[in-house]
């Protein structure tokens, strides 16, 4: 029987009906070939980052099994493949950095792997490095870290991450998800980030509070 590791994956819509957007990539997570959906956030809305004059952000994270590849680079590739391809269906087109989004899917954990894919300035095949330092990699030519480059700063990732996993610890970082979640409530203030719907698996959605 393969292995198989414990992915956690980020969900963001401002665009069209982005709760319907949702629910709809978390039964397409579900479905994805070997994947066991383990649970679902609740849902969150929380303010743009970067480009602040949009509107705000719906935002969950999932808790996916999946099969580890035949080494961590290749399980995260292959399910950033299918990250990519749900986005793809949901009619999501490449836009500015931080701009307006049908539908973003991050993956933030990929068990207990801490891995790099780096694209080469000829953009030839990607050439992944495993259980590295990363801080000297330039942005530009990152495509996949992980645990996700910018978790542990960003409200909307750490708020639902710590709904399913208040004690998880992602490689690399030196406080607990939930310990990270109250530190940027702390310093981002109230209303930054607020439940506005609770999961509901008998229907496939969030039940609005």
């Amino acid at each position: 029987m393969a292995r198989r590791v414990r992915a956690y994956v980020g969900l963001g819509s401002n665009t069209g009906d982005s709760a319907a957007t949702l629910a709809v990539a978390v039964a397409a997570l579900g479905a994805l070939r070997g994947a066991r959906l383990r649970a679902v956030s609740c849902l969150y809305v929380t303010r743009p980052v970067g480009v602040l004059d949009q509107p705000d952000f719906l935002n969950a994270v999932v808790a996916l099994d999946v099969a580890s590849g035949s080494d961590p680079d290749d399980g995260a590739l292959a399910l950033l493949r299918a990250l990519k391809g749900i986005e793809a269906d949901a009619g999501r087109t490449d836009g500015r950095r931080w701009g307006p989004r049908v539908l973003d899917l991050d993956l933030l954990v990929f068990g207990r792997a801490r891995i790099v894919v780096e694209r080469p300035p000829e953009l030839a095949p990607a050439r992944a490095l495993a259980s590295v330092d990363v801080a000297g990699v330039p942005p530009a030519l990152t495509f996949l870290q992980v645990p996700h480059r910018d978790a542990a700063d960003r409200l909307f990732v750490l708020a639902p991450l710590a709904d399913l996993a208040p004690g998880l610890v992602p490689p690399g970082w030196h406080e607990t998800a939930g310990t990270a979640r109250a530190r940027r409530e702390r310093a981002e203030g109230a209303g930054a980030v607020r439940v506005v719907g609770d999961w509901d698996t008998h229907t496939g959605h969030w039940m609005q509070r």
